[in-house]
């Protein structure tokens, strides 16, 4: 106890105003999967606002550091955030290495099948996608909605209120989607 104490004053004599205990950095590395932006913050919401771009998977980014509701990373000399807006349960490292992945995804998708690529680049889902084809092209279901991805069903939220359910089967592929007519119009290739 008393190494503790003198292991925090000294932490707090310097000024230091981050966690005590911090957590490791990703290393340089890649985005997952399609992220929407509307600046500089993305949230793990990722839901489709008017004037939001895309972060495509596969975007080249380098972790800076952890704040108590993001990771900051830089992507082509500029500062993004990827935001824990709901995911707050989770720990940050963990948060980071959801979106931040060591291999190019862009590899793997080169061996999906065109309408799966098309339905990737477009934030789209379609019939028969796997899970990794899943969360590449939506990215993480909120883990206030859906903490596991083992689950049969995930929810997915389109925007703060229009919400949207991917469905596999037993064979891990995707079963279904359903939601509102509206919502599957822009989240569902036929």
């Amino acid at each position: 106890m008393k190494t503790r104490l003198v292991t925090l004053g000294a932490v707090l004599a310097l000024g230091w105003v981050g966690p005590i205990s911090a957590q490791a950095l990703p290393e340089p590395g890649y985005l997952c999967c399609n992220l929407r932006t509307d600046g500089n913050w993305a949230s793990d919401g990722n839901f489709r606002n008017n004037g939001n771009r895309v972060l495509e998977p596969g975007t080249r980014l380098t972790p800076l550091r952890y704040s108590s509701s993001s990771v900051e990373v830089e992507i082509d000399g500029t500062k993004q955030y990827i935001g824990n807006d709901y995911s707050r349960e989770m720990p940050m490292d963990q948060f980071a290495r959801r979106w931040i992945v060591s291999r190019d995804p862009k590899k793997r998708m080169a061996t999906w099948s065109p309408k799966v690529r098309e339905a990737v680049k477009t934030s789209r889902v379609r019939l028969g996608m796997n899970r990794e084809q899943v969360l590449t092209s939506l990215g993480y279901p909120r883990w206030s909605d859906t903490p596991y991805t083992d689950a049969t069903t995930w929810l997915y939220r389109l925007d703060g209120s229009s919400e949207f359910r991917v469905a596999f089967g037993p064979d891990g592929l995707v079963k279904s989607v359903r939601g509102e007519q509206k919502t599957l119009s822009f989240v569902l290739m036929p």
